[in-house]
């Protein structure tokens, strides 16, 4: 926010340099985040000045060329060659003198130097209005036909204002110094209190607003009371829109704001001035003579200010007439409805809109305004008629009128809030005693009134325009921040309470996960937990029902709670190839949301929301880097689930005792491999379909791992690492091919093995699959091998052939297989 300091004296009178002002700013919490001189015209037409042509002779060596005699104020007149064909004897002329930087409105800036032109002296410059940056005519030397002053500075002759900007890093809560009397009010607090002043702030004044006015012609009807808190209008007619003059022109563009015409840039005068947005009509583009406040059609066309067609949102408040909208209420007014030169009667806006509503309005048309920063941030519903008369009384001196009475819609004032400080509670949360008289003083200069005072409390009225105060804490914020906090001592004494509380055992594992793949190449990343809502809308397997939506969010990007991490992983994924990295493995922990349909507002919000936190890990591209040693190979769902399977069994799970489920497609994946833990999915690892990869423009296949970590705990707990003697008998491997049905898989074999020999069984292993030519329809091939051993002795020939026929015999019974 830009803040002029010469506009800001008008409040404050102060001798107090921009220096002195900027710290005190930035100490009350009003950052200061940086300072810039300003002048209207670049360089501040420094070092020229109002000359008189005393002469004028042609240059003996060059036709175009004219030597003249200039009186600028100084104690000789001036030899000055000129090229310009209009110049004169007797004329009044810029005069850039010799050491002057001009600053051209097309070109370089360049100095003036004393110099020689076809062998004579020339001591300055007589300028065209380009040269000097006042314009674009280049037709021959700028002629003032006022003949003013000579050696006045042009800056003078221009009322040119050398200014001084801060830019404030003004922080959300503080919409009551969004404005130059905000801003003020601040800075005159401080200055009495560090100083030991009584300085006023010096209100404009609006008493010279006509008490009786004609009857406003513009009847208004709000229809969405909620949305629009208060509306006050009123009418000038018989205006006359202009240029505004000098010293409103440079207020404005000394902070940024581009001059358009006298009543337009009162109403940003205005705006910036006292922080409430005001808006002005065209009366003539007000159809039906009458101004309805309310909600817009969805997808209605509407041209803005900026001649950019927008459709409107159903949620969008507009300012209509009786036929169509005018005005974005709160964020941007309507090409059709605005003030020109041909306009002769303006109505005049100063409102209060709900905060929320102006925020998803502007988010939704990608619109930030002047009058939206502040209707976002809440402006006082209290000041639109003392802000409309202090617009209406400035019009009516630049352009004249009559102004017509007030009409004011406010179905439900706003009184200034309660609140009771006890000043214990303020001394203890300050860590210093404060006396109770510098209290009231510090929150008296802030314009909080002392409304009742007991030796434990005082009582205060809150201005309504600090919406953010709302409890004993933002008050003593607030006199912090007048007192000072460089005024609080820091302690000798820092006190550390134990804490005792359960260490959760989630962050152990994680850690332990983080080590295992950050050591086999992944790198972790950390993602919003806020997402896109076209996310949703694109894909079904994303429940609507269940999506944790903001009421009032940054953007479209930042909408809903995620409630899978795949769609970051496939972001993250894009990234990485976009910047030239192609061979990826990402892994990431993160939290994901689920809304309960089937809850009522009013139920605990524990009840109305789930929050689980999950780990995602993501490979494309090549398993390893290119080298000369082994050749390249493509990662695969072999990969992911053998790197899933070996994480696991870092943190004591085994996924082997786990009920599996296999799919061959889901919405996002293809062939799907789940394990459950009593019927919850626990691991989830697939290829991400071609849709999918296709929205996000990947060109490669992209495997993806999802993993519930809130069941972690629970299948890892009673389990501990034990050490065992090595086996000092040798252990024995024997292969069987088993002829079986299709939709037989490997676990049932598996987990048969090992039920029907649980002592002597160490592990099975598949090792080939074949499916083709040679077999009976419906049935594949599996090669598995077994290995068998004993810890107390070598097993003999018998043993084994026993330990294989019951193995034999079980997979015959069980599963129907044959050997081949």
């Amino acid at each position: 926010m830009k803040i002029s300091f010469n506009w800001l004296k008008q409040y404050i009178p102060t001798d107090l340099d921009a220096k002195e002002v900027s710290d005190m700013l930035t100490n009350c919490g009003l950052e200061v985040e940086s300072t810039e001189n300003f002048d209207r015209i670049k360089g501040g037409l420094k070092n020229i000045v109002v000359g008189k042509v005393l002469s004028c002779k042609k240059h003996p060596d060059a036709d175009r060329l004219t030597i003249t005699q200039v009186d600028t104020g100084g104690e000789k007149p001036l030899e000055i060659v000129c090229g310009a064909p209009n110049v004169q004897e007797g004329q009044s002329v810029l005069v850039a003198l010799v050491g002057a930087t001009l600053y051209p409105t097309n070109g370089e800036p360049f100095v003036i130097k004393k110099t020689k032109i076809r062998g004579v002296e020339s001591e300055g410059m007589i300028c065209a209005e380009d040269e000097m940056g006042l314009g674009t005519s280049h037709d021959g030397i700028m002629v003032l036909k006022d003949e003013p002053q000579t050696g006045l500075p042009a800056s003078c002759y221009f009322n040119l204002e050398e200014d001084i900007v801060f830019e404030i890093g003004l922080t959300p809560n503080r919409s009551d110094a969004a404005s130059h009397i905000g801003v003020a009010r601040d800075l005159t607090a401080l200055i009495n209190l560090q100083k030991n002043q009584n300085n006023k702030l010096l209100y404009p004044d609006v008493s010279k607003f006509p008490l009786q006015g004609a009857k406003n012609p513009i009847a208004v009807s709000v229809e969405n009371s909620m949305s629009c808190l208060r509306y006050t209008s009123l009418t000038i007619t018989n205006v006359n829109v202009k240029a505004s003059p000098d010293w409103l022109k440079n207020r404005l563009e000394a902070i940024g704001v581009r001059p358009i015409n006298n009543v337009v840039d009162v109403t940003q005068y205005v705006l910036f001035e006292l922080g409430q947005p005001l808006h002005a009509f065209d009366v003539d583009a007000i159809a039906g003579k009458k101004v309805i406040v309310k909600k817009a059609e969805d997808q209605t066309p509407f041209i803005t200010l900026d001649k950019v067609e927008r459709k409107l949102n159903k949620n969008d408040l507009m300012i209509c007439n009786e036929q169509k909208p005018m005005c974005i209420a709160g964020v941007f007014g309507g090409e059709e409805s605005s003030v020109t030169e041909k306009t002769t009667c303006v109505f005049l806006e100063s409102a209060c809109f709900n905060p929320v509503d102006i925020r998803k309005t502007a988010k939704y048309h990608g619109l930030k305004t002047d009058a939206s920063f502040r209707y976002e941030r809440g402006c006082d519903p209290n000041i639109t008629i003392y802000a409309i008369k202090r617009a209406a009384l400035l019009i009516q001196e630049l352009a004249g009128g009559e102004i017509s009475e007030i009409t004011d819609f406010y179905p439900n004032p706003v009184s200034p809030r309660k609140i009771t400080v006890n000043y214990s509670y303020l001394n203890n949360l300050t860590g210093k005693t404060i006396p109770k008289e510098t209290v009231k003083k510090v929150l008296s200069a802030i314009e909080i009134a002392v409304l009742n005072e007991t030796e434990q409390d005082i009582t205060l009225a809150i201005p309504t325009n600090k919406v953010d105060v709302t409890r004993q804490a933002d008050v003593i914020e607030e006199f912090l921040r007048i007192y000072g906090y460089n005024n609080i001592e820091i302690a000798t004494r820092i006190n550390y309470e134990t804490s005792l509380l359960h260490k959760n055992p989630l962050i152990k594992i994680q850690n332990t996960l983080s080590d295992y793949l950050s050591s086999n190449g992944f790198y972790e990343t950390m993602n919003n937990s806020l997402t896109k809502s076209d996310y949703a809308k694109s894909f079904g397997f994303i429940d609507a029902q269940q999506t944790v939506t903001l009421l009032n969010p940054l953007s479209k990007d930042l909408q809903n709670m995620r409630q899978t991490l795949l769609f970051n992983s496939l972001e993250n994924v894009i990234h990485n190839i976009n910047h030239g990295t192609t061979d990826i493995k990402l892994y990431e922990f993160g939290n994901v949301y689920y809304k309960n349909p089937a809850a009522n507002q009013c139920d605990d919000v524990t009840k109305r929301f789930q929050e689980e936190k999950h780990l995602a890990i993501c490979v494309s591209g090549k398993k390893q880097a290119e080298s000369w040693k082994e050749q390249q190979t493509d990662v695969d769902f072999y990969y992911l689930k053998n790197i899933v399977c070996n994480a696991m069994k870092r943190i004591n799970i085994s996924l082997d005792n786990l009920k599996t489920a296999t799919q061959t497609a889901t919405a996002s994946m293809n062939t799907v491999l789940q394990y459950l833990y009593q019927d919850v999915p626990f691991v989830t690892i697939g290829e991400v379909n071609d849709k999918l990869l296709n929205f996000f423009d990947i060109k490669q296949s992209v495997f993806y791992a999802d993993i519930h970590c809130e069941l972690f705990v629970p299948l890892s707990e009673n389990k501990r690492t034990v050490y065992e003697e090595l086996n000092r008998f040798p252990e024995v491997s024997r292969d069987l091919a088993l002829l079986i049905d299709k939709q037989i898989t490997y676990q049932e074999i598996e987990q048969l093995a090992f039920k029907t020999e649980r002592k002597q069984l160490k592990s099975v292993n598949l090792f080939d699959v074949y499916e083709g030519k040679n077999l009976e329809d419906g049935k594949k091939s599996y090669a598995v091998r077994f290995i068998l051993f004993n810890k107390e002795k070598t097993l003999t020939n018998n043993e084994i052939n026993h330990i294989m026929d019951k193995l034999i015999a079980a997979f015959e019974k069980e599963l129907g297989a044959k050997l081949r």
